[in-house]
C-alpha cells in the first residue's frame, strides 16, 4: 500500500542517517580502536562455553593417563614391578608432549603437503591424504587469533595432545614385567610417527583425509586410538615373548580400582569433549559413555558369576574399560539404546577375547590391552554402522549397509597396517637398544624391574 511504501522510505532514510553518523563516529575513533580490533573479532568468534568445556575435557583426558591409566596398570603387576609401570606412563606423558609440540600436531592436522608434495584436497589420494605437512612444526602459525571451529586453535592442540599421550601409553600394559625401559620409550616414539600420526590425519584432519573422504565415522578414537593401540600392543607382546611367570599376580587391587574410577570419569572428557561444543551432542556422548560402561560391567560380571560362582572386582573393573573402549567411536553418533546394546556386546566379546582366545593362542598380552582396547575399538567401529541409524535412535541417516562396509574396511585396513608398521618399529627398536627384554636374572629377581630399571622400590622395607 501507499502508506507502507511511505513508511519504508522513511525507515530507509532514517537508516542512512544513522549509518552516516555511525561511520563518522567510527572514523573519528579508528585510531584508538585499531590495536584492539583483531582481538575483539577473535573474542566474538570464540564461544566461551565451548572453550570452557574443552579446557575441562583436556584436563580430564590427561587425568586418564596420569594418574588413571598408570594406577590401573600398576596395581595389576607384581609389587616388584609397580614403579616401572608408573615410570613408563609418566615418561611417555612427557615424551609425547614434546613430540606433539615439535611435529606431531603438524603431521596429524596440517593440510599442507609434506616434503613438497601437493596439499590435502578432498577427493585426491596423494601423500597428504595419509600424513600432514611440517608447516606447523613447533606450533608455527598457532597464535592468539588462530581458531578451530569455535575454540582457540591452541586449545585444540592441547586437547589432541592428551590423545597422543594416552594412545601409546595404553600399549604399556602388554609389555609389562619384561621389556626394558629404553625399549618401551623408543618403540612408542617410533610407533607414534609410523602409526598414530597417519591414523589421526586420515580420520580427523578433515576433507581430503583418506578415511574422512570415504565417510568413515570415528567420534573419539575407536580407530585412531583403540584399534591402533590394541594391535600395536598385541604385536609387541608376541615379539617380546612371554614372561617367565605368565600368570597375572595382582599387586594392589585397590590401586587398580582407583585407576578404573579415574579412567571412567576421565572418559567424559574423552568422548564428551570430542563433540567440541558444550551442547546436546556432548551430553548424548556422555550419556552413551555412562550407559555402555555400566552395561558392559554388569554383563561381564554376570558371566563371571555363572562361570565361577562369584563376582570379581577385577573382572568388573576390566569390563567397564571394555565398555568405554567400545563406545568411543560411537559415542556422539548413537542414542541411549545403541549404547546399551554396545555395552552388552563389549561385556560378552571383550571377555571372550581376554580369556578364551588369549588362552587358546597362548600370547602374553599381560594386561589385556588387545582384548579390551583392540577388540573393543574394532567392535565399536563396526557396530557403529548399524547403531548410528535413526531407526535405532542414532543420528546418521546413511544406509546401514553402506556405512557398515565403510567402517569394516577402515577397521581392517588400520589393523593390518598397524600390525606391519608396529613390527617394523620393534625391529628397529631391538637393533638400537640391543634387545627388547631385561636380563632373565632381573625378571626373576626378588627386586624385579623396579630395581633393574630405576634402583627404586614402591614399598620400603619395614624397620
Amino acid at each position: 500500500s501507499l502508506a507502507t511504501t511511505t513508511t519504508t522510505r522513511k525507515n530507509v532514510g532514517t537508516s542512512k542517517k544513522l549509518a552516516l553518523c555511525a561511520t563518522t563516529a567510527g572514523l573519528s575513533l579508528s585510531a584508538f580502536a585499531k590495536p584492539a580490533s583483531a582481538a575483539a573479532a577473535a573474542a566474538i568468534a570464540i564461544n566461551a562455553g565451548d572453550t570452557a568445556w574443552i579446557l575441562t575435557s583436556a584436563a580430564l583426558v590427561l587425568f586418564m593417563t596420569i594418574p588413571g591409566l598408570a594406577a590401573f596398570y600398576a596395581g595389576l603387576v607384581k609389587r616388584k614391578n609397580l614403579i616401572t609401570v608408573l615410570g613408563q606412563c609418566f615418561a611417555l606423558t612427557c615424551m609425547m608432549t614434546i613430540i606433539w609440540f615439535v611435529c606431531g600436531y603438524s603431521m596429524s592436522f596440517s593440510t599442507a603437503g609434506i616434503f613438497g608434495t601437493a596439499a590435502m584436497k578432498e577427493g585426491a589420494t596423494g601423500v597428504s591424504a595419509f600424513i600432514g605437512g611440517l608447516d606447523k612444526m613447533f606450533l608455527a602459525g598457532v597464535g592468539p587469533m588462530s581458531m578451530h571451529e569455535t575454540i582457540p586453535e591452541i586449545l585444540w592442540v592441547l586437547y589432541q595432545c592428551t590423545f597422543a599421550i594416552i594412545t601409546p601409553a595404553l600399549m604399556v600394559g602388554s609389555m609389562v614385567e619384561r621389556m626394558k625401559f629404553n625399549a618401551v620409550m623408543l618403540y612408542c616414539a617410533l610407533w607414534s610417527f609410523a602409526v598414530y600420526f597417519p591414523a589421526c590425519h586420515m580420520v580427523w584432519a578433515g576433507a581430503g583425509g583418506y578415511f574422512a573422504d570415504l565417510g568413515v565415522l570415528d567420534f573419539a578414537g575407536g580407530i585412531v586410538v583403540h584399534i591402533t593401540a590394541g594391535i600395536g600392543a598385541l604385536v609387541a607382546a608376541i615379539k617380546v615373548g612371554k614372561r617367565k611367570e605368565m600368570e597375572m599376580t595382582v599387586g594392589n587391587l585397590v590401586l587398580t580400582f582407583l585407576g578404573t574410577a579415574m579412567l571412567w570419569v576421565g572418559w567424559f572428557g574423552f568422548n564428551g569433549g570430542s563433540a567440541l561444543s558444550a551442547g546436546a551432542n556432548a551430553a548424548f556422548a556422555c550419556m552413551a559413555t555412562q550407559i555402555a560402561a555400566a552395561t558392559a560391567a554388569v554383563t561381564w560380571t554376570l558371566w563371571d558369576i555363572k562361570e565361577f560362582g562369584k563376582a570379581s572386582v577385577l573382572g568388573t573393573c576390566t569390563a567397564s574399560i571394555a565398555g568405554l573402549a567400545t563406545i568411543t567411536p560411537m559415542a556422539g553418533f548413537i542414542g541411549p539404546k545403541g549404547a546399551f546394546l554396545g555395552g552388552i556386546a563389549a561385556g560378552l566379546i571383550c571377555r571372550f577375547f581376554s580369556t578364551t582366545v588369549k588362552e587358546y593362542f597362548g600370547y602374553d598380552d599381560a594386561l589385556d590391552v588387545f582384548g579390551v582396547h583392540g577388540v573393543g575399538g574394532f567392535l565399536g567401529t563396526i557396530m557403529l554402522g548399524v547403531l548410528c541409524h535413526p531407526s535405532l535412535g542414532g543420528f546418521n541417516d546413511v544406509p546401514m549397509l553402506k556405512q557398515t562396509i565403510v567402517q569394516v574396511y577402515a577397521a581392517v585396513a588400520t589393523a593390518v597396517y598397524t600390525a606391519v608398521a608396529s613390527y617394523a618399529c620393534l625391529l628397529v627398536t631391538e637393533k638400537i637398544t640391543n634387545g627388547l627384554r631385561v636380563p632373565a636374572e632381573a625378571e626373576e629377581s626378588m627386586l624385579g624391574l623396579d630395581d633393574y630399571s630405576h634402583k627404586e622400590s614402591a614399598y620400603s622395607p619395614m624397620k
